[in-house]
C-alpha cells in the first residue's frame, strides 16, 4: 500500500487530498496542529475507506515539531510515497500592520517547511526511484500580493526546479495553484466570503483536488484550476504590473 504524507490535512484542500488519497488505497500520515481533530479525521478515514491512518500533530512554526514530521519523512523502514505540502495561512493586513513574528510565522510554515519536509523525503524517494510532492502554491505567486504571494512564488520555482532536477529519477514534483477555494481558509483570515470575490473564481475543493491528482498522474510540474484561472495567469503576464496592484485588496474584505 503506498503511502501519502498531507499537511493541513484537517480542513479544507488537505482534508480534500486525504480523502481523495483515501479513496485510492492510500496509507495516510496525517499532520495538523489540532490532535482532536486529526483523530476524528483518522476515525473517519479508516471507517470510509478501510485504510491505514496515523497521526502526527505538530506546529510546523516550532523547529522541534517540525523536525519531528521529518524525522517521519526520512524513515526507510516506512516509507513516504507522496508528500503533500499544503499547511499555510494568509494575514489579512498589509506588511506594516502585522508585527514582525506574524510574518515570520507565515514565512516558515509557507517557506521553511516546503524546503525542509521536501528535503527530507526526496532523499528516499530518490533512493527507491519513485515518489512525488504536491506543493500546495497558489495563483497569487503570479501576482504582487504581499509577503504571501513572495512565498508562493519561492514555493513555484522551488517545485519547477526540483521537478526537472529529479522527474528522470522517478520523482514527480508539482505545484499546485488554486486561487480561491470555498474551504476555512478565508474564515481564519477573517474575510467574508460573498463579498470579497465574486462567485466565478471560487472552486470547489472536490474538483480542484480531483483535477490536481490528474495532473500529477500525468507527470505534470504544474497544476493550475480552471479555464478561469488558466486565463488570469496567462493575463498576469502581460498586463502592467501597476494594473495588477489594484488586486491587491481582493479576497481580504
Amino acid at each position: 500500500m503506498p503511502t501519502a504524507l498531507v499537511t493541513g490535512a484537517t480542513a479544507g484542500i488537505g482534508l480534500e487530498f486525504a480523502r481523495q488519497l483515501a479513496g485510492r488505497g492510500n496509507g495516510l500520515v496525517l499532520v495538523a496542529r489540532d490532535t482532536a481533530r486529526l483523530d476524528a479525521v483518522a476515525a473517519e478515514l479508516r471507517t470510509s475507506y478501510s485504510v491505514e491512518v496515523e497521526v502526527l500533530a505538530a506546529d510546523l512554526t516550532d523547529p522541534a515539531q517540525l523536525g519531528l514530521v521529518e524525522q517521519r519523512l526520512a524513515d526507510r523502514d516506512r516509507p513516504v510515497d507522496l508528500l503533500v505540502n499544503n499547511a499555510g495561512f494568509g494575514l489579512k493586513n498589509g506588511f506594516l500592520d502585522n508585527p514582525i513574528d506574524v510574518e515570520q510565522a507565515q514565512q516558515d510554515v509557507l517557506v521553511r517547511a516546503v524546503l525542509r519536509l521536501t528535503h527530507a523525503a526526496l532523499a528516499g524517494m530518490v533512493e527507491r526511484g519513485h515518489g512525488g510532492v504536491i506543493n500546495v502554491s497558489s495563483v497569487a505567486a503570479f501576482l504582487p500580493r504581499g509577503t504571501y504571494s513572495a512565498a508562493k512564488a519561492w514555493v513555484n520555482s522551488f517545485s519547477a526546479w526540483a521537478h526537472a532536477e529529479y522527474a528522470e529519477r522517478g520523482v514527480t514534483v508539482m505545484a499546485l495553484c488554486p486561487g480561491f477555494v470555498k474551504t476555512e481558509f478565508h474564515e481564519r483570515l477573517g474575510v467574508d466570503r460573498d463579498s470579497s470575490a465574486p462567485k466565478l473564481l471560487w472552486l470547489e475543493p472536490d474538483r480542484l483536488v480531483h483535477d490536481a491528482l490528474a495532473d500529477f498522474d500525468k507527470g505534470r510540474a504544474l497544476s493550475i484550476p480552471s479555464r478561469r484561472y488558466k486565463a488570469i495567469v496567462t493575463g498576469s503576464k502581460l498586463v502592467p504590473r501597476s494594473a495588477l496592484q489594484r488586486l491587491q485588496g481582493l479576497g481580504r474584505k
